[in-house]
């Protein structure tokens, strides 16, 4: 494992066992135990895994979340600071920095922004530049289904196209607070909106970001 990514991996594992297996999150439908299990079965259960993007392996994921969620909280903790086995792909440290930066940090301020008491993260430049590079890779995808063209900007002025169309949304912040926007957290995220008022309203209120 290599810098960003493990660094954030062992943020959320601290905080998962902080705040206990049944604390709330902002994955809809998920407490703690259920995010703890999702993280696991990505790197441990590629058969099952591939059901968050295929339709017809959603069924396999659900039944192995669920054998997942009923181990004991503890040892999903473990396994998640421990990271992946040899075999999975995320065990490369390339592969692991590109893919778990990103994972890692959002899973992160899921349990924490759904918390009472939470507070912004004061990350360091260099830590917001690695989000922005890699978002700047993965915004077209993330942002293909807005029900409004989507530009994505840095308070520097750096811009980048998740969604082409019109009416035109522009989300101005933070690398960190444009990505939880961008993958679907838009009730969370510290961002300013810029933009015509209905499509501002249809784009915040969308189910169509995000994973």
């Amino acid at each position: 494992m290599s810098t960003f990514a493990k660094r954030e991996r062992l943020l959320l594992a601290d905080l998962l066992e902080t705040v206990g297996p049944e604390a709330p999150t902002l994955c809809e439908g998920w407490v703690t135990r259920d995010l703890a299990a999702h993280v696991v079965v990505r790197e441990r259960r590629p058969d099952a895994a591939g059901g968050i993007l295929i339709k017809q392996l959603a069924s396999r994921l659900d039944r192995t979340m669920e054998e997942f969620a009923a181990k004991p909280y503890e040892e999903l903790i473990q396994l998640i600071r421990t990271g992946p086995p040899r075999f999975s792909p995320f065990s490369l440290k390339q592969i692991d920095e590109a893919s778990n930066t990103i994972e890692f940090y959002v899973h992160t301020e899921d349990v924490r922004r759904a918390q009472p008491d939470w507070a912004l993260r004061e990350l360091d430049p260099v830590f917001q530049d690695a989000l922005w590079s890699r978002m700047e890779r993965t915004a077209r995808l993330m942002g293909r289904t807005a029900p409004t063209g989507l530009v994505l900007r840095r308070p520097d002025g750096q811009t980048a196209v998740a969604h082409r169309g019109t009416p035109v949304v522009t989300a101005t912040g933070e690398p960190s607070e444009l990505l939880l926007f961008l993958y679907g957290r838009q009730s969370a995220a510290k961002v300013a909106l810029e933009g015509e008022e209905d499509a501002i309203a249809t784009l915040y209120g969308s189910k169509q970001l995000g994973i």
